[in-house]
């Protein structure tokens, strides 16, 4: 039986897997290529006239002139004291923003509370 043992063992290869210690470096023709191009690139120097057209010169804007205060700065303001306001564009300025159904004018206190306080009126749905 150890002789049939041997046999088996002798005849049927072992299945290990086997490391390399030294591993083969596999080189990359696009890398390299695009690399090559990157390095090998010059770029064309720019003439010293090249802005010319393209950026407007500076010009410094003109010096704004001092306002100048009336002369007779008491009598404008006094004139403008004395004149009546304009109230042709004004805004009618309501007195309040809740308007009774009923009367058609603008709301008491005693209305508003007593509005709120009523029962709501419950509308009935189809």
């Amino acid at each position: 039986m150890a002789s049939l043992a041997r046999i088996v063992r002798t005849a049927v290869p072992r299945s290990t897997r086997a490391f390399s210690a030294a591993t083969v470096a596999r080189k990359d023709i696009v890398q390299d290529l695009y690399l090559a191009q990157l390095k090998s690139y010059k770029p064309k120097p720019q003439v010293q006239d090249a802005h010319v057209g393209i950026v407007r010169e500076y010009k410094a804007p003109a010096v704004a002139a001092a306002t100048a205060l009336p002369s007779d700065l008491a009598s404008e303001l006094a004139t403008y004291d004395a004149s009546q306001p304009d109230l042709a564009d004004a805004v009618p300025v309501k007195t309040s923003a809740h308007v009774d159904a009923q009367h058609g004018g603008p709301m008491t206190a005693e209305e508003f509370l007593e509005m709120l306080e009523a029962d709501p009126v419950e509308v009935a749905h189809h």
